[in-house]
């Protein structure tokens, strides 16, 4: 087997990133952030992974026995990944709730998990999706235990250790369906088989059940459990890489499926239902909390819906519109989780009580999170709204009018705990009339979020359509 190692130099920065971080792990206690060789070099790092990723973004291959594809979708979404990791790993640079002698390898976990999801962006075999979606998972099971001594992070790390064991074997289990009535794992051979559930019932059981894996990572409902109490227990940090970048590994992976696999209505009809309950019960649970981490908890179940939208549209437009509303997504929940993390110095939970009068002791920090909350809602000119529109574009006409109606509706009732964490931020009078020290670099940093939304937003078309261009080359 030959292999062409130009088709991997994502994947290749990501390694050496993790090498460095263990490197830095083995150094002298009380040594570990001083001196060159300090964790200083990671931002600086990761941004070499964003510009090697965007660089091969017009790659394209076979590699190890045609198990792993190097295309524009996976291309597409390493550049997301790395760029969340980029972000995460910045965010997290300085996080109250780990000690000194535990950063690097708190860091390394996140690479890690990065490292994984860059592979199942590239895997169209269902072993290999399946690997990569453990190596993902494994380095999360380790970091959010992590914070202090605060026994909610064990209660938060039980819980997705658990669910996420019995997500994946129930993905493994279906894996043993598709493989008994298909009788094989590849996608492209699977794509020529029929789905519908009167030729091949067991089929069709097996790939929902396979997709469940998925949905657990994405927080889809019903298999949300683990989502609100995991990010109000582990840290701040913790939960914004959590709650973002998981997400695009399993959106990319439902992206091939549905695409190559050509799933028959019965398929698209379950999605389509999941996507109408995981909307309706997030929206509502979300308007009771009172924890900003919990009502972004049970706002990504939310979104979660939404991404299903595009899905169930099962067209070249539709996918397109998936893939980059999670890439809209990722930059929305990141810009929240930095005024989280910033505010928070001691690590401490924020409740919306804490945001009062925000516009007068950090104004900036306020600025960015009224941009990260109206991009969540999907209000113009941010990069949410642009995503929402895509994403109900492409599926009107498609047999499933009823949920853009319900999309719609649930829009609107979002409106009401989004604008609610604006209007403590900028409307609500604080005890503390001492404007809080903003450091500059999470100042610059967080305003470049912001930017980010506004700018993709107003011109979205440049990114639309290297996703689009990316999905094109693989639908039939």
């Amino acid at each position: 087997m030959k292999v062409d190692f130009t088709l991997l130099l994502p994947e290749l920065v990501q390694i050496l990133i993790i090498l460095g971080l263990f490197v830095q792990t083995l150094k002298k206690p009380g040594t570990e952030n001083k001196g060159v060789f300090g964790i200083g070099w990671l931002p600086w790092a990761a941004a070499v992974g964003i510009a090697v990723a965007g660089f091969s973004m017009k790659r394209s291959g076979l590699l190890f026995w045609d198990a792993y594809q190097v295309d524009g979708l996976s291309q597409f979404f390493k550049m997301a990944v790395a760029l969340g990791f980029a972000i995460a790993s910045l965010n997290a640079m300085s996080t109250p709730t780990v000690k000194d002698d535990q950063r690097a390898d708190y860091l390394m976990f996140f690479a890690l998990s990065s490292f994984g999801l860059m592979l199942m962006a590239s895997s169209v075999e269902l072993i290999t999706i399946y690997i990569s979606l453990e190596i993902a998972s494994y380095s999360l099971y380790a970091i959010i235990p992590i914070r202090g001594n605060d026994p909610r992070a064990a209660e938060a790390g039980i819980k997705y250790i658990l669910f996420g064991a019995a997500a994946t074997a129930v993905a493994l289990f279906g894996l043993s369906y598709i493989l008994a009535s298909q009788h094989t794992t590849y996608l492209n051979l699977l794509a020529v088989k029929s789905w519908a559930w009167a030729d091949s019932p067991l089929a069709v059981t097996g790939i929902t059940l396979f997709m469940v894996g998925f949905f657990f990572k994405l927080a889809l409902f019903p298999f949300h459990f683990w989502c609100p109490d995991v990010y109000d227990g582990t840290s701040n940090e913790t939960a914004a890489f959590a709650a973002t970048l998981p997400k695009l590994g399993a959106v990319v992976i439902l992206i091939r499926l549905v695409a190559l696999l050509k799933p028959e209505i019965e398929i698209i009809t379950i999605l389509a239902v999941l996507s109408a309950a995981s909307m309706t019960f997030g929206n509502l649970a979300a308007l009771i909390q009172t924890d900003v981490k919990r009502i972004l908890g049970y706002s990504s179940v939310a979104h979660a819906g939404y991404v299903l939208v595009g899905l169930v549209a099962a067209s070249a437009m539709g996918l397109s519109a998936a893939g980059f509303y999670s890439l809209i997504y990722l930059l929305m929940n990141l810009t929240c989780f930095w005024v989280i993390c910033s505010l928070s110095t001691d690590g401490k939970n924020l409740m919306l009580d804490d945001l009062n009068g925000l516009y007068k002791r950090a104004p900036y920090l306020a600025f960015v999170l009224a941009v990260g909350a109206f991009a969540l809602v999907g209000l113009p000119p941010t990069a949410g709204f642009m995503g929402k529109l895509f994403l109900l574009t492409a599926a009107w006409n498609r047999g499933y009018n009823w949920l853009i109606i319900i999309a719609a509706l649930n829009t609107a009732i979002s409106i009401y705990y989004y604008l609610n964490i604006v209007r403590h931020a900028y409307t609500q009078e604080s005890q503390a009339v001492e404007p809080e020290p903003t450091r500059c670099g999470s100042a610059i940093w967080g305003g470049v979020l912001a930017a980010s939304l506004l700018v993709l937003g107003m011109i979205p078309h440049s990114v639309f359509h290297w996703m689009e261009e990316a999905t094109k080359q693989m639908m039939p």
